[in-house]
């Protein structure tokens, strides 16, 4: 007789921040014996995803990739295994030229990336970057060549695999099968989709920035006037000069023939191959809200991957893991569907993993944002989802009871440079804060991984024992 397996965990989050509790949370996964998935925005436009998106146009891929990468288990002995994640996860040359010239070493099987990858793993592999370079051959242009400075490999892969299949999820499938990863855990892209998402970001002050890359990173200003996001640019304070320099941007962006659609904003059609993650600048205000645009600026509001709500129905935990706030995590909670399934009966353990350290999108660094200040931007997220849009101002701050429908614990570290945690205040809210001990690396505070477990079981349990916080760590 088949035993049922108790329902799943579901991790909202994006690149690096949370690739590093991966292992934590697959040990979370095996005590519990259920299914681990993970939702990934596909809104990123920044890095080697820029370029692939300008020449073949879909999703950003680059946090999608990381993850399957980062997901290949671990083995001193199989030397294959780590043959493929070196290959996978490997980026060419930031000189374009001795990037050609290395990719055409892969294509061909020349470079020494393939040791240790067997033949047929290989020559399925090479017959998907086959495809992607005739790809771009067939879409050079003289106004548009493909430049492979800084590309990934894994990037490219993904892409060779949605262009042939016509289908982001049967790339992400074929991936995941070359990389042995197991089937009891899974990448899901927020979106399912062959085209391009991108996000918007308003700020308090009433600034609105374009594209993720520019939300994220330091960049020249990207600011849309009111008069042009709302009449495709037409009179009022946007007029002038101005409003003639966009215009004449625009024009030359559209004598450029690539996948980009004819009148799309310039500032997401411009490659941002070279981008610095150190010294970031303070945006001018806090960010207020996110959502998702068309080519041309307008607000859409897309449906959420359907795996993605049918895994959080299916889940009695779900996790709102470390990284960027506002581009790793509130783009998955704002589409459509999301919100709902997040209120559900059946999720019963909503936990907030506090960021350790305050960033770009969760400052600015007069004013950084606090724990309750996330945890609203969270709970402001999923009511989105409904279209509770009325929810986007500070007024949850009185609507505790609907915070809680969202977020029913949360784990933080205590610490100089940390969000600063009102634990009465969240307590008000419905939320039981749970402080861990964590420990200095270069001289930042990072999550130490033993305890953030202890504190995660402590919460979620395995399925056949009781739970018991008091022995969770520093409280």
């Amino acid at each position: 007789m088949d035993t049922v397996r108790p329902r799943g965990i579901v991790v909202f989050g994006g690149g690096t921040a949370t690739n590093s509790l991966v292992d934590v949370l697959e040990n979370i996964r095996e005590s519990r014996n259920c299914m681990l998935s993970y939702v990934i925005p596909i809104s990123d436009n920044g890095g080697s995803s820029s370029e692939l998106i300008r020449v073949f146009g879909g999703p950003g891929i680059g946090d999608i990739r990381s993850r399957l990468v980062r997901l290949i288990p671990g083995s001193d002995t199989d030397a294959e295994r780590a043959s493929i994640k070196g290959l996978f996860n490997h980026r060419l040359s930031s000189d374009p030229v001795q990037a050609k010239l290395q990719w055409l070493d892969i294509v061909e099987g020349r470079d020494e990336l393939w040791t240790n990858i067997s033949s047929e793993k290989r020559e399925l592999i090479r017959s998907v970057f086959n495809l992607v370079n005739l790809e771009i051959v067939k879409r050079a242009r003289p106004s548009s060549v493909f430049n492979f400075a800084k590309a990934s490999i894994g990037n490219l892969f993904l892409t060779g695999g949605r262009v042939f299949t016509g289908s982001l999820e049967s790339a992400i499938y074929l991936l995941s099968t070359i990389c042995s990863i197991p089937p009891t855990v899974c990448a899901l892209p927020a979106i399912n989709t062959n085209f391009t998402h991108h996000i918007s970001a308003g700020l308090a002050d009433g600034t609105q920035i374009t594209g993720q890359n520019s939300i994220s990173h330091p960049s020249a200003p990207t600011a849309l006037p009111d008069d042009e996001i709302g009449n495709g640019g037409g009179s009022g304070s946007g007029s002038g000069v101005s409003q003639r320099q966009r215009l004449r941007e625009m024009d030359e962006h559209d004598l450029i023939e690539d996948a980009t659609l004819p009148g799309s904003l310039p500032t997401l059609r411009k490659q941002y191959i070279n981008f610095s993650k150190a010294d970031e600048e303070d945006l001018p205000a806090r960010i207020s809200r996110i959502w998702y645009i068309n080519p041309y600026g307008h607000e859409i509001w897309p449906h959420a991957n359907p795996k993605v709500v049918d895994a959080i129905r299916r889940a009695g935990a779900v996790i709102y893991s470390i990284g960027s706030l506002y581009t790793s995590i509130i783009p998955s909670l704002v589409l459509r569907g999301v919100g709902a399934a997040l209120a559900g009966s059946g999720v019963r353990y909503k936990v907030l993993i506090l960021n350790s350290s305050i960033d770009r999108e969760t400052g600015p660094s007069t004013a950084p944002l606090t724990a309750t200040d996330f945890v609203l931007a969270i709970a402001r997220a999923a009511a989105e989802s409904q279209g509770d849009f009325a929810s986007s101002n500070d007024e949850g701050r009185d609507r505790g009871e609907d915070v809680a429908r969202y977020i029913t614990h949360m784990i933080y570290l205590d610490g100089e440079g940390a969000p600063k945690v009102n634990k009465e205040e969240l307590a008000g809210m419905g939320i039981e804060c749970i402080r861990v001990y964590g420990r200095r690396v270069d001289g930042i505070l990072r999550y130490d991984e033993a305890g953030l477990a202890r504190a995660l079981e402590a919460v979620i349990g395995k399925p056949e024992m009781l739970r018991s916080r008091r022995n969770t760590s520093g409280q």
